[in-house]
Order: structure tokens, then sequence, then C-alpha cells
């Protein structure tokens, strides 16, 4: 479901992000307060149980000098007591009665226990520092990132200019003419890596935006994080790969605002926050429980100020950078999901029609030779020739690859070698379970 983009060099990224989040060093560097802090500490060890100085800046991703302050808060305020040393290395900590009695109260108002999260007005900063629109993209990186691709030379420079422009694309076209595939190759175009919180923290509420799905960690420069209080990139960040996130039509308009689950007691990210600084691409356009009309008038403020306008519910609301490449894709006739003015604002429209015979026989090739089969010319040919064009069916990328396979199932049932050449006789077969027929067999 996600694609990912390949690693750039680490100090590309290093450099103009340490000044902007180095590692705190006291609990006002963090950005959040003392009491909120022991809030979550207390949590921790009612979690575990009993935890050691190193444990704890392992969970909540905060370096000890921090950890220490916290600890000292907590311990003058009766919650947390000293257990004596862990296998003589450190340490052990663990709550009193009165703490444990805190954190309880804390998770009664909120279910986070995790790291530290980072705070929003940080966040924001930090997402216009990385921000996929200060890359530019020319013709030789679009050669680069679809190399191999089957695709036409004008789609290819129209794209180019599409993704340099910082608007939102739409792609239209037939089913199977290879929109999905193609859009998210779009991602490779993007190199480098980004930093992504665990979590923001928006006033009292926590909202967690990692997603494993989503964001793919990237080694540190060196391998490890830096020790120093003066050098590396604060704990509370991660360093991912530019996400990619394609939803199709189970999308619904609550995924686009922040959720608050009652029983965990959690607030989840929107998916166009977790794509931040990557690309969001809502596929199958059309197909949506929701009305085309509604998911549209949803961008509409984003895609003009470049700002989105998130709902914490009770009456809150919070601005973060809209700071991604947004594409729509579809099989449906545009103009029947929305009115002029607002394909207007979206401005790039790539169609994607069916292929050339030349352009089908190259996929043709490609996908024998990913099934490790010999390559027939005459084969292909006879596909177009005596299969396509008498029953006006129309040239698809997706064609290939599934006549082959199914041809393929069919020559390994008959006893057949996979490095023999497959012959008409097994294509027509795979043609007539492929399509299907009104007329009886």
């Amino acid at each position: 479901m996600y694609a990912l983009s390949p690693m750039d060099n680490d100090q590309d990224i290093l450099d103009p992000i340490q000044p902007l989040a180095p590692q705190p060093r006291t609990v006002a560097e963090t950005g959040l307060a003392d009491n909120f802090l022991g809030d979550l500490l207390c949590k921790h060890l009612l979690d575990a149980g009993v935890l050691d100085l190193a444990q704890l800046v392992e969970r909540l991703a905060l370096t000890g000098s921090v950890l220490e302050e916290v600890l000292g808060y907590q311990r003058k305020d009766g919650r947390i007591e000293v257990l004596g040393q862990s296998g003589g290395q450190g340490l052990r900590y663990g709550l009193t009665e009165r703490g444990r009695s805190a954190a309880k109260d804390a998770l009664a108002r909120s279910g986070y226990i995790g790291p530290a999260p980072y705070p929003v007005e940080r966040y924001r900063q930090l997402l216009q520092a990385q921000s996929v629109h200060a890359s530019r993209v020319d013709t030789l990186a679009m050669r680069e990132a679809f190399a191999g691709v089957v695709l036409r030379e004008s789609l290819l420079d129209q794209f180019g200019p599409a993704m340099n422009s910082g608007r939102a694309i739409m792609i239209y076209g037939p089913p199977g003419t290879g929109k999905t595939y193609i859009s998210q190759r779009l991602i490779r175009l993007f190199h480098g890596a980004i930093w992504v919180p665990h979590a923001i923290a928006i006033n009292e509420a926590v909202v967690e935006i990692f997603d494993p799905q989503v964001h793919k960690p990237l080694p540190v420069e060196g391998g490890t994080r830096s020790l120093r209080m003066d050098q590396g990139v604060d704990r509370r960040l991660l360093r991912c790969r530019r996400p990619i996130i394609i939803t199709g039509g189970e999308l619904t308009l609550d995924m686009l605002d922040i959720r608050f689950d009652p029983y965990t007691r959690l607030y989840q990210a929107p998916l166009q926050l977790k794509a931040s600084n990557g690309i969001f691409i809502i596929d199958d356009l059309g197909r949506q429980r929701v009305a085309p009309v509604d998911l549209f008038n949803r961008w509409i403020v984003p895609m003009e100020e470049k700002k989105d306008y998130l709902n914490l519910g009770g009456g809150r609301h919070c601005e973060m950078p809209f700071d991604l490449i947004l594409v729509f894709s579809t099989n449906l006739n545009p103009l029947e999901l929305a009115d002029e003015a607002f394909l207007r604002r979206i401005g790039y429209k790539l169609h994607f029609g069916y292929l050339q015979p030349d352009e089908y026989e190259r996929i043709w090739q490609q996908e024998c030779e990913k099934l490790g089969i010999p390559y027939d010319p005459e084969l292909a040919a006879y596909a177009i020739e005596r299969l396509h064009r008498p029953e006006n069916m129309p040239l698809l990328p997706c064609y290939p690859r599934d006549l082959l396979g199914m041809a393929l199932d069919c020559q390994r049932y008959q006893g057949g070698d996979e490095w023999q050449v497959l012959s008409p006789k097994t294509l027509i077969w795979a043609w007539r379970n492929y399509f299907v027929s009104l007329e009886p067999s």
C-alpha cells in the first residue's frame, strides 16, 4: 500500500534540523509543562512497575538530565520512591501509593503511554523546514524515477511541472490504465529523509503522529544517537523516509480530522497530517461513501491557504501547515465529480489513456522477464491481433501481467515446464477465464 523514497546523504538533513530541534537539557527546553511530564512518567511506572533511569530514557525519549529533573519533582511530591540499585548499575524507581493514584487519574484523562510528545508549535516549524515543496523536479529526475516504466514521454513531461507547482493534481482515465501504479512511484522524486515525532502535544491533548505503516524509520548518522547534549536531534523525533499514503473507497470525512477514541482515550492524527512532507493520494475518487462534493469541499481551504484547520472536539481547533502533494485519481469523468470552478483550483489534470500496440508489447516483454519465462514476440502479437482486436478489447497495462500469470498457472497444471514458451492455446484458455462472458460455454 505504501511506497518509499530512496535515502539521501544523512548530513543533508541533519545540518538544518539539528539547530531547530536540539536535544533538550532541561524540562523547560522540552516545551512541555513539568506536571505533564510528571504524569507521563508516573503512567510509565504504573505500566512497567519498576524502571531505572536508562529504561525511562528509552521509554520517554528524553535525555537523562531532563528525567532526573522530573524525578526530583515527583520524589518531593511523594509520588515516586527509590527502590535501590539494579544489579549495581543504577537506581530503580517505583510509585508510592500516592503516585499510583495520580497515575490512574492521569490515565483517566489520557490513555497515552509512550515517548514524550513534541510541542505543536515546534512541529509546525519542523514541517516547514523539511517541506516537500523545497525540492525541484527536473527532466533527469523524472527519467530516473520512471526508468523501466512504459510511459509516454508527453505524460512524463506533464508530471514534472505538476510536481513542482505545489498544486493538487488530478489523474483520470479508464480503469486499468496504470494511474495508481504511476502515482505510487512519484515519491521516488523526493530523496532524503524527514524527522517525524512519535506524538505532538496540542495543549492537554496528545495526538499520535508516527504510524509504522506509513513512516519507515531510517538509521541516524553513524548508526546511533549522539550522547552529547550539544549534538544530535531531539530523541522524540524519528528519522524516516518521506511518506506516501494511498486511500480508496474506504475514505470517510472523519478520517480527515483528529479522532478521539473514548475507550482508549487516545487521539489519532488524520491521514493528511501523517502524510505531511510527502504525498497523499485519494484513489478511486467518486467511489467513497461520502459525496464527492463534500470531499472536495474539505480540501478547498487547505489547497488555497496551505493551512489545515483540525477539529479536536469541544469547539477546539488547531491550525497546521498543509505541506504535502495532494493527488486525486479517478476512473470517472472529472466533470461528473466537480464543477469547473473547483477543477480550476486543482490546476493539473492528467489523462491516462489506452496503450499503443508497441507499448503493450514492451510491457508484455517486461512481465515475461519478471515471471522468468521466455519472451515470444509472436505470442504478444497474437494477443493483440487475434484476441484484443476481434473482441474490441482495449490495450491496458494490467492485461499482460494477468494473462501471462493465468496462462502459466494452466501450463503448470498440465505438467509443463516454466521455461517452455507459452502456446496460443494456453493463452486463449487464460483469456476465456479472465474476462466475463455472457454467452454459454
